[in-house]
């Protein structure tokens, strides 16, 4: 019998990051269901800090996120998290209203940007369609993540703290008695712990039946990405990332490489989500409308599933139904570039605690978030 003040289901960014956070106050223990941490979306995502990517609230909180990319604790990782490259938002003369748009959330929530001539578009990225970039803006302060040392930059600093994970650990029953959790795993063990933490991506609603609770409505959704030679004789190493105004298509450099995506969001089961062939031409076609870049071949491809609520804002706090059961859910696109300040609030509000004071002069509050809001 192993017990814990806090069990964390999921070893992704969102699992390893509010554990660790909690570790500092709590009895701390995550289980994964696969062999290795970060196995499905965490460790297939092309991450970006973006700030002007998502909805306000999300907004907010990868802006509050910054410091900690750019100072992360002692230790943490032997990396910078972040290489700069910025990102050039392009507009077809149809798309200014969508430009404009881009401009606002910005404007709201702080984010530094400004707009550039059609010409100097075209200096950044030589291999850009006239047409499709009659409009731009380019935010000079974003930057490439690297996503594998910010996973093992929480999950080392949670070692440290006394977190312990279980991999290859799967859930098999879940029940409340004498008001502590009961947590069966499939090879027989068992676990009790005060507070479960929901963490599970693309299996949230499927942890949270088995926990007794209601689903909120999460929907994986998958998102495709490939792998193309750049334009011969040129260097792209310094191209920004370039993102279509109406958010359906980004490219950038990649290891000497172009990845580029079509921005799919199609709804899909919690599985070990792979690339479709319609998918694939899609971000073909996208990525050369867009640019003078021929695709001889695809080097690679990958799909990964990026898990959304209703409204695209991640869901943090406690069931309004199920006793000690907390939702640390609904990352989406996000759970990478907000993971910094999004674990330190999952972990106030998972203690039940107030908002941390510098996230809610940022105007981060913990309402937007909350679970209860899907009823």
């Amino acid at each position: 019998m192993i017990d814990c003040d806090v069990l964390v289901i999921g070893a992704g960014i969102a699992g390893a990051s509010i554990a660790c956070e909690l570790a500092a106050h709590a009895k701390v223990v995550i289980v994964e269901r696969e062999e290795r941490a970060g196995y499905h979306t965490s460790g297939r995502s092309a991450a970006m800090f973006i700030e002007s990517y998502g909805p306000a609230p999300v907004r907010r909180l990868t802006s509050a996120s910054r410091a900690f990319f750019d100072a992360p604790p002692a230790g943490f990782s032997d990396y910078p998290l972040l290489t700069p490259r910025p990102a050039l938002t392009i507009a077809r003369a149809d798309q200014s209203g969508a430009l404009e748009a881009v401009a606002a959330q910005l404007t709201e929530t702080g984010g530094a940007f400004r707009e550039v001539s059609a010409a100097d578009a075209k200096a950044l990225v030589p291999a850009l369609r006239p047409e499709a970039a009659v409009r731009a803006l380019i935010e000079p302060d974003s930057a490439d993540i690297d996503v594998d040392a910010l996973l093992q930059g929480f999950l080392r600093l949670g070692r440290s703290r006394g977190v312990e994970l279980m991999s290859g650990a799967a859930i098999d029953g879940l029940e409340r008695a004498a008001g502590r959790w009961q947590i069966r795993l499939a090879d027989g063990r068992t676990m009790t712990a005060t507070t479960l933490i929901n963490a599970a991506g693309a299996w949230g609603d499927a942890v949270a039946q088995l926990a007794g609770a209601a689903p909120i409505g999460l929907v994986p959704k998958r998102r495709t990405v490939i792998l193309v030679d750049p334009p011969a004789a040129e260097s792209v190493a310094g191209w920004p990332t370039v993102v279509g105004a109406a958010e359906d298509f980004y490219f950038k450099p990649q290891s000497g490489l172009i990845l580029a995506s079509p921005c799919d969001e199609t709804p899909s089961a919690a599985v070990d989500a792979a690339p479709e062939e319609w998918d694939i031409a899609v971000a073909v076609e996208r990525l050369q409308t867009a640019a003078d870049i021929p695709v001889r071949r695809i080097a690679q491809s990958w799909a990964g599933l990026r898990t959304f609520t209703a409204d695209h804002i991640q869901a943090f706090g406690f069931d309004t139904g199920v006793e000690d059961f907390f939702w640390f859910a609904g990352q989406g696109g996000f759970g990478m570039q907000t993971a910094p300040a999004a674990a330190r609030l999952g972990a106030a509000l998972a203690l039940r605690r107030p908002a941390p004071s510098d996230l809610m002069d940022r105007g981060v509050a913990a309402s937007d978030f909350a679970p209860g809001r899907f009823g």
